[in-house]
């Protein structure tokens, strides 16, 4: 895709692994969900631990770790056959709840977010958030961050817009803009942030500060940056033509 002949107005930020430090933040917290859930009970913790392809030694992820990219609403199934519980509306519901709380003890920033977003909207362009977090999680991280003034438009898969890598969040944060979706960038550390780009017919800009490597994003990016404080630099460009 061609990024020349468009002029980026809005940004939309991925939140974990693009703002939020991915391994810092939700390895404690996962591990935390896990101990409650499981009542303490350790054959319990690993029962989950090997469903969700997660270390309880060095609280870390498995590459393909249904959590690293995926919602609550995607890998619950796979949480409820490890406790034995089929009431999966229910655990959902514990599992955002405890995450919510847990993320948040835990919450690292990559970098200094900040900095980036600050520079990014002097320069005029308008910012959101779209992840596959709840919409009040990622609300109180982004509080947390002191990202919150920067930040016009947040989603997360529970705010009706469906989640990545489906295009739906993309597509409402370029109507809220009142602008194409061309004209939007999506930026995201994972293959469902940019597959979601390119389904709304967004920019996909890939940063290299979460789990997955370069090799694995670059098909999918118009660009490809270490992470985010490479990006007034970038849109600067971009929206120079060069």
């Amino acid at each position: 895709m061609s990024t020349r002949t468009r002029t980026i107005v809005g940004v939309l930020f991925d939140k974990d692994g693009t703002l939020v430090d991915f391994d810092e933040t939700w390895g404690p917290a996962t591990h935390a969900i896990i101990h409650a859930l499981a009542g303490g009970d350790l054959a319990l913790m690993r029962a989950q631990a090997e469903a969700l392809q997660f270390r309880l030694e060095d609280k870390r992820f498995a590459p393909d770790s249904p959590l690293i990219a995926g919602s609550s609403a995607s890998y619950g199934a796979l949480w409820g056959e490890a406790l034995g519980r089929t009431d999966l509306a229910a655990l959902k519901r514990e599992i955002d709840a405890l995450a919510e709380v847990e993320a948040l003890k835990a919450l690292t920033p990559i970098g200094e977010p900040a900095v980036a977003l600050a520079a990014l909207k002097a320069m005029g362009l308008r910012l959101g958030v779209a992840t596959n977090d709840t919409e009040s999680s990622a609300r109180r991280q982004i509080e947390a961050l002191g990202l919150d003034e920067a930040i016009e438009f947040v989603a997360g898969y529970d705010s009706g817009h469906g989640g990545k890598p489906d295009p739906g969040m993309v597509l409402a944060f370029a109507r809220q803009l009142g602008v194409a979706p061309q004209q939007v960038a999506m930026v995201g550390d994972s293959r469902h942030d940019l597959e979601a780009a390119r389904a709304a017919g967004a920019v996909a800009v890939a940063v290299l500060s979460g789990p997955a490597g370069r090799a694995e994003l670059e098909p999918l990016a118009d660009c490809v940056v270490d992470d985010i404080a490479a990006l007034p630099a970038l849109f600067a460009a971009l929206n120079r033509g060069l």
